[in-house]
């Protein structure tokens, strides 16, 4: 090491001692490491064996350790967890209200809030709790429990609680550590249990989240709980009356009071629209929905407007992760499961051999006591004086019936012996002695047939939980077959403002309130413009945009509509021929300038008009007269043309000089968005082309009466 990496440090007595230098980054490094394990490990992220996080079995073993029958104040449960978990008293009181609110494991006395409206419990002090008789059942065996120092070293708190049953995935668990996270949505309790005895069985299992609020879910996408998934779930809304909502159950993680604030919200943005909310839940969930008496939309359309616009629909994203083997890992729901059901099947196990082993003990000594009394054996001890004596006296006498017994005599058990009072011995009862003899071999014999044959019995077990425990926990999210509808949103909002433009200047939007007015729209959509130039472009609506001066064509975009057709005619820019097209406007990315025309510089419309697709308008060019030219005028019908790609070049319409371009026959079109232009003062020679002329005299092609045919637009060449 050189010397630079040695600093001098001044003791108490004075001298200098030279000590190695730590580098701040290197001490940073393993603390922000010690750090995110711990917060991971002992805070955020649940275990696998048994489904809690750190502070929640800390209380569930509190109140264990409390339980007597009655019920006991939270203040004095939370009091109680503090000696095993140092982080305070608010943590423990949350998480305590948690696991209460989810009304499996804790039977709650007074007002513990509610999970619909978002109320808070009250006080601690005021409130009581003790363990449901199912918490009992299944989570607690102090014989099966791997114990570990608290973390003071005065008490002793379990490793992990012997859980026989996929809590984890019963009660769901949310957490966010330091770069990690873990979102396990709570999956219904009998489906659980039905699918722990499908993994017994060999079947594969494929269960569903269910919310205590209920709600319809799309879990087309939930991707097993895994990252990447992705789940809807909506609010059930009915219909009261023509004028009235009611919505009767919430998605998972809302309430009523943030439904309602989004419900206001969207209102008072535009979104929707109505009159009046009221929230009339009690034991049950009720909003009231009032609209305006005078709304002209459809019930349907409003009830889509609220998925779409408020939190009647919200979407959620599972993230399963647990900690297996001290190291968080990511499993899906299924496998949780699996896990969960071969750890319940060890666990019986265990439980079983423990059973069979204090049967065998309790069978040993109750036929080495029967033995002892019996055969007086006793009365051998009578004249011993010492100790070893009366071991050995015993022990030589019960020599004869060894062979009778299941396991070896230890001095234990003959100090055993020697421990039972005169006054049982002298009331002894050998037939009774025989009768539970009798018994003890009995449940031996069904103890290790259950050992034998393990997974019949974990079924049996799984299918007495269902039967004792499953009443009133019927599943209350509805499965969604079929999957949600893609909502769209531009098709259920409110028409909130009005589009206007400037078409000279190239000027549109929301704010122009004094130029002309082209539709009424919403602040969420787009607009199309078509400038004189041959570009277009689609912006999103604001209060004022520019797309491009000459404004000839403009309205509220509609993204994939394949029933509006433009058909345009148009000047090429270098050689001046006239082009013929028809097109639709497709797929588009926002604000990006597109060309309909070759893109040579001086293109221009010379006309445009908008239809559908088969009802395309007839346009009649007229010639300039020129020797040996015979036919000077002529009629297209746009219906003849394919309707192509908007990038098309198009046909060449005439490449002789044109006179004008009239519309003589015209379907339904748009044609309220398309320019007029006035007629031209300048002379034909001198004047630049107008795009459209609306002459007041009425043209020959106008004297057939069509009601296609009342529109005349005329261009001078």
């Amino acid at each position: 090491m050189s010397k630079k990496n040695i600093k001098p440090v001044k003791s108490p007595v004075n001298t200098i001692v030279e000590q190695p230098a730590t580098h701040i980054s290197n001490m940073y490094q393993t603390w922000f490491l010690d750090y995110a394990s711990y917060v991971i490990l002992e805070r955020a992220v649940p275990y696998l064996d048994d489904g809690l996080k750190p502070v929640q079995r800390r209380i569930l073993h509190s109140m264990w350790e409390m339980e007597d029958g009655r019920y006991n104040k939270v203040a004095n449960i939370i009091g109680n967890t503090m000696k095993y978990h140092p982080h305070g008293d608010a943590s423990i009181g949350d998480a305590l209200i948690q696991i209460g609110q989810r009304d499996l494991l804790i039977d709650m006395q007074g007002n513990w809030g509610n999970i619909y409206t978002g109320d808070a419990a009250a006080a601690s002090r005021y409130i009581e709790a003790r363990l449901s008789k199912f918490a009992l059942d299944v989570v607690y065996n102090p014989k099966t429990t791997v114990w570990q120092l608290s973390y003071d070293g005065r008490n002793k708190e379990p490793v992990s609680l012997p859980v026989k049953f996929p809590l984890l995935l019963a009660s769901g668990i949310e957490g966010i550590a330091v770069g990690l996270a873990c979102k396990i949505l709570p999956h219904n309790f009998c489906e659980l249990i039905q699918g722990s005895i499908d993994v017994l069985r060999n079947k594969k299992t494929n269960i569903l989240p269910d919310f205590a609020t209920g709600g319809i879910a799309d879990f087309r996408n939930y991707n097993e709980g895994l990252r990447g998934g992705r789940i809807k779930v909506r609010a059930v809304i009915e219909q009261k009356d023509k004028k009235t909502l009611l919505i009767k159950q919430i998605p998972f993680g809302t309430t009523t009071s943030s439904l309602i604030d989004s419900i206001l919200s969207a209102n008072d943005k535009g979104k929707i629209k109505v009159k009046k909310v009221e929230d009339n839940t009690a034991a049950e969930v009720e909003i009231a929905i009032y609209l305006h008496p005078d709304s002209s939309e459809d019930i349907e359309k409003t009830i889509e407007a609220l998925y779409a616009f408020t939190d009647c629909e919200v979407s959620i994203a599972p993230n399963s992760c647990v900690i297996r083997d001290g190291k968080p890992e990511f499993l899906n729901v299924n496998d949780i499961l699996k896990e969960s059901t071969y750890n319940t099947l060890e666990l019986l196990k265990r439980e079983l051999e423990i059973e069979l082993s204090e049967l065998m003990e309790d069978w040993h000594f109750s036929s080495l006591e029967k033995i002892f009394i019996e055969n007086r054996i006793y009365r051998k001890i009578e004249e011993c004086e010492t100790w070893e004596a009366v071991i050995q006296a015993i022990d030589k006498g019960l020599n004869p019936f060894k062979k009778l017994l299941k396991r070896e005599v230890t001095e234990d058990d003959i100090v055993k012996l020697t421990e039972i009072k005169i006054k049982r011995i002298s009331k002894f009862d050998a037939k009774k002695a025989d009768e539970h003899i009798k018994a003890l071999n009995d449940k031996i014999k069904v103890v290790k047939d259950n050992l034998k044959n393990l997974t019949p019995y974990a079924i049996a077990y799984f299918k007495d939980l269902l039967k004792k425990y499953g009443k009133g926990k019927e599943r209350k999210t509805v499965i969604s077959e079929e999957g949600f509808e893609q909502i769209e949103v531009r098709k259920v909002v409110i028409n909130n403002a009005k589009l206007y433009v400037n078409r000279e200047e190239g000027f549109a939007g929301y704010g122009l309130k004094k130029d002309e007015l082209v539709s009424e729209c919403s602040d969420i959509d787009d607009v199309l413009a078509i400038t004189g130039d041959g570009k277009f472009v689609v912006n999103r609506i604001s209060d004022k945009s520019y797309y491009g001066k000459d404004i000839r064509f403009i309205k509220v975009f509609e993204k994939n509509d394949e029933n509006t057709v433009y058909n345009m005619v148009y000047r090429d820019g270098a050689r001046g021929d006239l082009f013929i097209k028809r097109f639709s406007i497709g797929g588009i990315t926002r604000e990006k300038i597109y060309d309909l025309t070759k893109g040579t510089e001086n293109s221009k419309i010379i006309y445009l008009g908008i239809s559908g697709t088969d009802n395309a308008p007839t346009i009649q060019i007229v010639l300039k007269p020129r020797p040996k030219l015979k036919n000077t005028m002529f009629n297209v019908n746009f219906n003849e043309m394919l309707i192509k790609n908007r990038s098309a070049v198009g046909n060449i319409l005439t490449k002789f000089p044109v006179h004008k371009i009239t519309e003589v026959g015209k379907g339904k079109s748009e044609a309220s968005a398309v320019k007029s232009s006035e007629p031209s003062k300048k002379n034909d020679k001198e004047s630049e082309p107008e795009l459209f002329e609306f002459p007041k005299e009425k043209s020959p092609a106008e004297q057939v009466k069509t009601p296609t045919q009342k529109v005349q637009m005329k261009m001078e060449i």
